[in-house]
């Protein structure tokens, strides 16, 4: 089961800043086809809103394909669909299948652990930031010390004056 949900990790794209998956995708998880499982979701339309579920543009689909390079898709006639994790969430009311159902899980903990993932980045970012100001604000104060030592040392390094000697020259 960790397999699978690793599997699943790698069908989630980023498209229109959501996390979502391919029609093709979810179909070839849930063991049906494409073209039923998009029949099935047009039965329930009112259940997928634009938030849920889109349709992607010629040119979203197309960048999409020149990122991925090899295609999973085939040679569909029209853009796929892709569904945001509560989309996902709604399909398991639409296909009662027992393989939905366990699909379904599944996917539900790649798109936790994908949360957990980019929430505990963002933590180690801020982490990295706040050490960055922090080094920041020691150079800042260290560097007139050292500065200081620097023109404290060339004043030592530099030639002595030459001072009119007092007292008895032989």
């Amino acid at each position: 089961m960790k397999d699978a949900t690793i599997a699943i990790q790698d069908m989630i794209y980023e498209i229109r800043g959501q996390k979502v998956m391919f029609d093709n995708d979810l179909a070839t998880l849930y063991q049906v086809e494409t073209k039923y499982l998009n029949r099935m979701v047009k039965r329930h339309i009112k259940r997928f809103p634009y938030d849920f579920m889109f349709q992607l543009t010629k040119n979203e689909f197309s960048d999409l394909r020149c990122q991925i390079v090899t295609s999973s898709w085939g040679g569909s006639r029209y853009n796929p669909y892709v569904f945001t994790e509560q989309g996902i969430a709604m399909l398991s009311g639409i296909l009662n299948s027992d393989t939905a159902i366990s699909v379904n899980i599944q996917i539900m903990r790649a798109f936790v652990k994908l949360r957990h993932y980019v929430i505990s980045q963002a933590e180690t970012n801020e982490q990295i930031s706040e050490l960055r100001k922090l080094l920041m604000l020691y150079i800042e104060k260290n560097d007139k010390r050292v500065n200081d030592i620097i023109i404290a040392l060339n004043k030592l390094v530099e030639q002595p004056k030459e001072t009119k000697k007092i007292g008895f020259n032989p």
